[in-house]
This record gives C-alpha cells, structure tokens and sequence, in this order.
C-alpha cells in the first residue's frame, strides 16, 4: 500500500501521529471486509489525502461542508440523527448547482416534522428513509464517487456541540468510494420514498 498524505486540521503533533494510525487502521479494516467478502484488492493513489477531525468545538462540521462545497456531480447520503441545518442547507445548495444528491435516514430519527428529512424531500432533493434495523445507524457520505467522509459525527447540532465525534474524510480514493456506494444503492433499493408534503 502506498504511503497516504494525511491533512489533520489539529496542530497537536500528538494527535497528527494518532490520526495516522487512525486513518491506517480504517484503511486497513475496510480492505481487510472487503477483501474477505469479495476477494478485490484495494489500491491507494498517492494523490489520496485524509482529513481529520472532532468535536466538540472541533473540525467536524467543516470537514462535511467542504465535501458538500467541492461535489461536482453527485453525493450519496446515509444518516441516523439527519437535523443539522448547515449540512442540510448545504446539500440544498449543491442540489441547485446540479449535483445529484440523494439521502437515506433512519425511518425513526426522521419521523419528525422539522427533520432535515423533510425539509430536503420538500425542495425536490431524492430523499428515502429505512427502517428494517433496530437503528439505521450509518453516518457517511460518498462524493463524484472518489471521496468518502464517515466517522460516528451525526448530522445534527449535537454533534457538533455538545458530542464527542469524530470524522474523516478519503479524498480521491475510489476504490473505497465504490465499496460504501455498493452498500448505500443496496439500503436505497429497500428504503421508502419520502414524499413531499407541500
């Protein structure tokens, strides 16, 4: 595997030496799932670049938003707790510039009549939401197909405030794009349309 250029928005050389370990060992654990469920080697450019970064009071958010900011032509959404208005308004946004943007939430967490959910499926933005798990727990997002951001950051003012989270964002790796979009098209495929109730 090729060296990974790593982007930490913390000083700290502490903790740019743990998120290299971190963003190994997530790079590592994905290949390893996906290497022992499909037997496809995953490859790593280096041009990739990895962003990391915590709340509260930390990185987090802006992390998310200049993912939203630099899609050109789409982005997948899984999302738990789906209440933030910066991330859903900046989704709002990239939808009216034309990029794709398709979401899926947890059918329960969504369930509210000022949830993002709603919001987003009101302005025309595809919107679904799954509840055949106990908790639709996912918190990612997959850009243009090539950049991936997860972490246990969900989309909601708490999170940004008041949790202890943490996210990371894959630039340009493909490869790792193609895996979580083969699983975010499977949970679409079972999760039902919201509809616009205005």
């Amino acid at each position: 595997m090729k060296r990974l250029r790593i982007k930490s928005r913390t000083k700290s050389k502490f903790l740019s030496a743990f998120n290299r370990f971190l963003v190994l060992a997530l790079v590592t654990c994905l290949t390893t799932v996906y290497l022992t469920q499909s037997k496809e080697a995953v490859s790593v450019s280096a041009q990739s670049t990895i962003e990391v970064g915590f709340s509260p009071r930390g990185q987090s958010l802006n992390i998310i938003l200049d993912g939203i900011k630099k899609a050109e032509n789409s982005i997948l959404v899984a999302a738990y707790s789906f209440t933030s208005r910066p991330v859903s308004t900046a989704l709002l946004e990239a939808h009216r510039r034309g990029v794709n943007v398709r979401v899926i939430a947890d059918a329960g967490s969504s369930n509210s009549q000022y949830s993002a959910v709603t919001f987003l499926a009101n302005q025309g933005v595809s919107v679904r939401v799954n509840g055949r798990y106990a908790i639709f727990h996912h918190k990612f997002m997959v850009f243009d197909d090539r950049h991936v951001q997860t972490g246990s950051f969900n989309y909601s003012a708490a999170a940004v405030n008041r949790n202890a989270e943490n996210v990371i964002l894959l630039w340009d790796i493909p490869e790792i794009a193609r895996i979580y979009t083969r699983e975010w098209q499977r949970l679409w495929n079972e999760s039902q349309e919201v509809k616009p109730n205005y």
